[in-house]
């Protein structure tokens, strides 16, 4: 919803049916977020069915959290206003979570930018647990601790950034301009891109990568045909680690998290 691209996207999967491009909406496999503006229990459901009707569908195959962060109605925007920030009500929201579940709107429920320690409390009121939870991942934040966490939970870990999301008003050049990175991409044949997707992928994690660029697109896709060395990824494993996003937007002295080691309880080094 934050992103505004249900709309458009709806309309691109109506024009793929009509045209044949794909036999039925059962083809793709369709994830969309509840906005912090949203995390309230009496707004999921609405929420929700605002996102199929944008997107012009009956389901949902899966429907995340976005941030363990509540804000205040009828804002969707990104950085959110300090004042505007609130606790969430996570045991709540998550029932509601359940609820679009039940009533099959959505196959699969899960969470983004959720912490161990976040984790292991949601599991504890949690009927369902989350499916998922999409969190940074790449080469320069490996996210070791918090994978070893969800892979013992049976949850699936989804990276989001995997090549540091230059371009956003997040996002670093730190993992492309990496020369561990480059060297391995050198000596591969590959783009350095193809290295981190590569990475990424063989750690278990389902990776989320985006290009304007259709060649890109088409060149983002040839990493499933050849692997990493055990030397590459040793290489890679002792590559500094440091967050791109720690998250400043949802921290505030009035808020409910002061500092980013509450946002992400620790696990920010």
């Amino acid at each position: 919803a934050l992103y505004q691209s249900e709309e458009p996207l709806g309309a691109a999967i109506a024009d793929a049916l009509r045209a044949g491009a794909i036999r039925s909406r059962d083809e793709l496999f369709i994830t969309s977020k509840l906005w912090c503006s949203d995390a309230h229990p009496h707004l999921v459901l609405s929420a929700l069915q605002k996102t199929l009707r944008n997107l012009q569908l009956e389901y949902l195959d899966l429907y995340l959290v976005h941030w363990p962060v509540s804000t205040r109605p009828g804002k969707y925007e990104l950085p959110p206003a300090k004042e505007d920030l609130l606790p969430i009500d996570m045991s709540e929201v998550w029932r509601a979570m359940e609820e679009c579940h039940a009533l099959g709107l959505t196959k699969s429920i899960g969470v983004s930018n959720l912490s161990s320690k976040k984790l292991e409390t949601l599991l504890s009121v949690a009927k369902i647990p989350p499916a998922v939870n999409q969190v940074e991942v790449n080469p320069l934040w490996q996210q070791q601790k918090l994978r070893e966490f969800c892979v013992a939970k049976g949850i699936q870990v989804c990276a989001y950034s995997p090549l540091g999301a230059k371009g956003t008003h997040w996002g670093q050049n730190w993992v492309m301009d990496c020369g561990v990175l480059k060297e391995i991409a050198a000596a591969k044949g590959k783009t350095l891109a193809q290295i981190c997707l590569r990475w990424v992928y063989e750690q278990g994690d389902c990776v989320l990568v985006k290009s304007f660029n259709e060649e890109r697109m088409v060149e983002n896709l040839d990493i499933l045909d050849w692997e990493l060395s055990d030397e590459d990824k040793h290489k890679i494993g002792q590559i500094p680690q440091r967050k791109g996003f720690p998250g400043y937007d949802f921290v505030s002295d009035d808020g409910p998290y002061k500092s980013t080691e509450e946002l992400w309880d620790g696990e920010i080094k």
